[in-house]
């Protein structure tokens, strides 16, 4: 019961998908300790953030049925707020608070002005407002030196419990430092749960209902008094906060931010990826297809160079297995999983389940 209400009453309904989940919260909760080293840190961190963005995204196209390409706009937002505030403030955790607001002002003005206005139009001309928007954003972000830092980016210090030189105790647990990088990791986890679980909050409750009625049917939700274009733009504005947030996450784990980190169009097409693999209008897919999207990107190169080992006496066979040749395998892998599962791994699950 306890467990039901925590999920807002939407258990997973499939044993499989019940066994990843706690498989993937199990993993990023204990990365530290059983995957010892940075990259392995940096790769589950990652995963924290981009399980929060991609949740967001899932919430406008997936439970509303809206397509929209500011998505890493408002990303950015949340990360050169962060970056901004503690650049030219001193390193606290008030400084931080103020960016987070911030950030979060300007992304619920600017979603709520994108929403009012564009969201009246067909679906397409949408896509097309928010992504001339997004690139006006990435270019204006690129000129602005003095305030952004240009194509250089941000560095900044953060607070001395988050920085990795600070030393909880001087003896490692199980092998482990209690480090500023591991409370840095952990703030980031918790937060990623939280905020996760509101969303879940958000999708099950009766206004997420009427956004998933607007998505089947947009006339109907209409006729039966629901006013569509009031409850897209508040989804607009609440997908757009939750993203900021990410952008927030992620700026804080890498005292850095710059155009490319949250800004580039390369972002916005790995959201797609991750949502379509795991599966639209389902939360949980988010989870799932951000997991094994960043760890194939991660980690297939590593794979490759293994394979490449294995078979460097086969001339043909050696240059496919060639570690430069990670992204075409990638590619094939994308391809093969949309063919076997068109609805995502988690949509995939629950109409076996429904048949069943």
């Amino acid at each position: 019961m306890i467990l039901k209400n925590l999920l807002s009453g939407d258990l997973p309904r499939s044993r499989v998908l019940a066994a990843v989940l706690v498989l993937v919260l199990l993993g990023l909760a204990l990365t530290p300790f059983i995957f010892p080293g940075a990259k392995s840190l940096n790769v589950a961190a990652k995963i924290c953030v981009f399980v929060v963005l991609v949740a967001s995204f899932d919430l406008l196209l997936g439970y509303t049925g809206i397509m929209s390409f500011a998505h890493t706009m408002f990303f950015g937002l949340g990360a050169y707020g962060v970056a901004i505030a503690l650049n030219h403030l001193p390193a606290t955790w008030g400084s931080i608070g103020i960016g987070v607001a911030a950030a979060l002002a300007v992304s619920v003005v600017l979603s709520l002005l994108i929403g009012l206005f564009s969201l009246r139009v067909k679906a397409m001309f949408f896509a097309m407002i928010t992504l001339a928007v997004a690139t006006a954003f990435q270019t204006l972000a690129s000129q602005m030196s003095e305030i952004t830092g240009g194509e250089d980016g941000l560095t900044f210090r953060v607070p001395e419990l988050l920085s990795p030189a600070f030393q909880l105790r001087e003896q490692p647990f199980l092998g482990v430092s209690l480090d500023g990088r591991l409370i840095s990791y952990y703030l980031l986890f918790a937060c990623a749960v939280v905020l996760f679980l509101l969303m879940l909050r958000i999708v099950n409750s009766p206004f997420g209902r009427v956004l998933q009625a607007i998505r089947e049917n947009a006339f109907r939700a209409e006729a039966l008094g629901y006013r569509t274009v009031v409850y897209r733009t508040w989804s607009n504005v609440l997908s757009a906060a939750f993203a900021t947030l990410a952008g927030c996450m992620l700026a804080l784990w890498l005292r850095y931010n710059g155009p490319d980190t949250s800004l580039s169009f390369e972002i916005m097409i790995d959201i797609l990826l991750m949502v379509v693999i795991g599966g639209m209008g389902t939360l949980y897919g988010a989870v799932v297809g951000t997991t094994l999207f960043i760890v194939a990107q991660n980690y297939l190169q590593d794979l490759l160079k293994l394979g490449g080992t294995a078979f460097a006496k086969i001339p043909v066979v050696k240059d496919l297995v060639n570690p430069d040749r990670w992204l075409l395998w990638l590619g094939i892998l994308f391809v093969v999983g949309i063919y076997k599962f068109p609805l995502g791994i988690v949509g995939k699950l629950r109409m076996r389940l429904r048949k069943a």
